[in-house]
């Protein structure tokens, strides 16, 4: 069953990449007392991710901030080094968190996740974006076609703040 509006995020262990190298984070260390907004990306560096979704979200956060977002977070199912390589390409690293979920476990936790195995790329996350407060789930869109980045835009979420 997925996630939805009123749905408590599980606290899954991510994958993240700091000053010390790859490490884990608990998802309640990053949004747990705060506002935030969790969008998800079905893969780095794949072409609506790179060149559409995140840098959406990057453009807007100042904007986000000022709606009373303490925190954006970005997830996908790939491993912590792609992940970093990919906040370092978008100069997004010191702004958004990003969260490897290598395993899908977290897109599977919340009923998320894609099967993408007859394009190449095996179980990956949907594209959405939600907006959490205190891990609560105040707000959720799910992309229901591929290779599009609208429902979960960064201009969309802004609407619902």
């Amino acid at each position: 069953m997925a996630i939805e509006v009123g749905s408590r995020l599980p606290n899954t262990t991510f994958r993240t990449y700091g000053a010390d190298g790859p490490g884990t984070v608990m998802a309640d260390e990053i949004f747990a007392g705060k506002k935030a907004v969790l969008f998800a990306v079905p893969g780095a560096f794949t072409p609506t991710c790179h060149k559409n979704h995140l840098p959406g979200y990057l453009a807007r956060l100042d904007e986000l901030k000022a709606k009373g977002v303490d925190v954006v977070a970005v997830t996908a199912v790939n491993d912590v080094f792609v992940m970093n390589a990919w906040a370092e390409a978008t100069g997004a690293k010191d702004r958004i968190v990003f969260l490897s979920d290598g395993g899908a476990d977290f897109a599977k936790a919340i009923g998320l996740e894609l099967d993408a195995t007859a394009g190449g790329l095996g179980i990956r996350s949907k594209r959405y974006a939600m907006v959490l407060d205190d891990m609560v789930v105040t707000y959720l869109a799910v992309e229901d076609q591929p290779g599009k980045a609208d429902m979960s835009s960064a201009e969309r979420l802004l609407e619902s703040l």
